[in-house]
């Protein structure tokens, strides 16, 4: 039988605080080292500057998109990874060098819990939700855009998420994905006070899933992803407080900014823009610049999507030269570049070279002529940021991540789930899903 439309709002203590052990930190929770006892790298901020500023070895032009720069895997994918980025990370911290670690926090759980997405439920952020049906997200104009205040800014549980046109989009998306699961609920007889967090458990599966069974084969290899599951992480270890690592947060898990293109066809009557300034968020998404997600993911049925540029170690134009509406004023004109920005992050917080890590792991490291900076006169060791790109083109041919990099990416999003005993991996991993990304976003 149908249930109302309405949703019982308990006002005594939201969700997430519900959940946790009375005495769990209210603060934000930690970073820390997934290889503790290696070296920091260290190099001259000008050879950083000069690296990754324009014109430098990261700078590939204005060259458009073609077969040769493009790799396999659909141009959907590293937005996803954004996506899932700000769900498990948020360093607010000021971008300097020689930070102290252990001053450094998370505004993120170490869980991939859509927390990005749920904020802190119907009761903390009301706001989110509809009025007459709490159970469901609000929704802009029509359904096709983020609810946005008079100033157009998103009313979003990530403010992030509303950088750029295509990872707000992609926002919209999985918020209609959690009210069709509402919709579900009810018609499977679920009760008012319940209908919430049958959707969100759906919602989280699919997305835990989706993870582990479609991202990660697509990013590190099928090999790597499957022997993770059977047998376990071996550098990620449950500690009594779970934090994201850094080589992670600032240097691997950063790899699809190698993998943004050049331009985007957003739907069939649009012309290709580029990501900036085109798509430039924080504004309402034009109708001529709504996602046709088919595009962007492989349908079944329907012809290839767009790829995504390789992981090779050169980053397109248009974050090379960000807008000052993404870095910000910078009064070091190269903090406009994010290629500057990942390669300050990482040394600043004293991540060790790709090379000391490979060793540590047991991998044969590149050689210099894999690495490709001699001809800047560089003659140390590799940034770790760096490394991991020039490792998957130097190993896969820019298609996705190499032994180093894939190993911190997969053991990491492998181990957060694993440890969250909320997940379907810890209470039914017989569990399979109903719905791909591609089915989420489209139907």
């Amino acid at each position: 039988m149908n249930q109302p439309n309405t949703s019982v709002r308990s006002h005594c203590l939201s969700p997430a605080r519900a959940k946790v052990a009375i005495d769990a930190p209210l603060v934000p929770t930690a970073y820390g080292r997934m290889f503790p006892k290696l070296p920091s790298f260290e190099a001259d901020e000008k050879f950083l500057h000069a690296l990754g500023r324009a014109g430098g070895i990261c700078d590939c032009g204005d060259a458009d998109d073609s077969p040769d720069s493009l790799g396999d895997t659909a141009a959907g994918w590293p937005i996803f990874g954004q996506f899932l980025a700000h769900d498990i990370t948020a360093d607010r911290s000021m971008l300097r060098s020689h930070a102290n670690t252990e001053e450094l926090s998370n505004a993120r759980s170490p869980q991939l819990n859509l927390e990005n997405l749920y904020g802190d439920g119907p009761t903390g952020h009301p706001f989110l939700y509809q009025r007459d049906d709490p159970a469901k997200f609000l929704l802009g104009v029509d359904g096709a855009d983020v609810q946005r205040n008079a100033e157009g800014i998103a009313v979003i549980g990530d403010p992030r998420n509303d950088s750029h046109m295509l990872i707000s989009q992609l926002h919209v998306a999985m918020l209609k994905a959690h009210n069709r699961f509402v919709d579900e609920a009810r018609l499977g007889g679920a009760g008012n006070d319940q209908v919430f967090d049958v959707a969100t458990k759906q919602l989280r599966w699919h997305y835990q899933w989706i993870i582990l069974n479609e991202f990660l084969p697509t990013l590190v290899g099928q090999p790597l992803a499957d022997q993770l599951l059977r047998e376990g992480t071996q550098w990620v270890r449950p500690g009594r407080a779970e934090f994201i690592p850094l080589e992670f947060a600032d240097a691997a898990y950063r790899y699809g900014h190698s993998q943004i293109r050049h331009r985007y066809q957003l739907n069939p009557y649009s012309d290709p823009v580029s990501l900036f300034p085109d798509l430039l968020g924080f504004r309402p998404v034009p109708r001529d610049r709504i996602i046709d997600w088919t595009l962007f993911f492989d349908v079944p049925d329907a012809k290839p999507a767009q790829r995504c540029k390789k992981i090779d170690g050169k980053l397109v134009r248009a974050l090379i030269q960000l807008p000052v509406a993404v870095s910000g004023e910078c009064e070091i004109e190269d903090y406009h570049s994010l290629a500057v920005r990942d390669l300050q992050r990482g040394q600043g917080v004293g991540l060790p070279s790709g090379e000391a890590v490979a060793r540590h792991i047991g991998i044969a490291p590149l050689t210099a002529e894999q690495v490709g900076l001699t001809s800047t006169g560089w003659r140390g060791e590799t940034p770790l940021w760096y490394y991991i790109l020039r490792e998957a083109d130097a190993s896969t041919g820019g298609h996705r991540l190499g032994p180093v990099g894939g190993r911190i990416v997969a053991e990491v999003l492998v181990g957060l789930i694993d440890k969250d005993p909320t997940s379907y991996r810890q209470n039914n991993q017989a569990w399979t899903p109903r719905k791909t990304l591609s089915d989420l976003l489209t139907s």
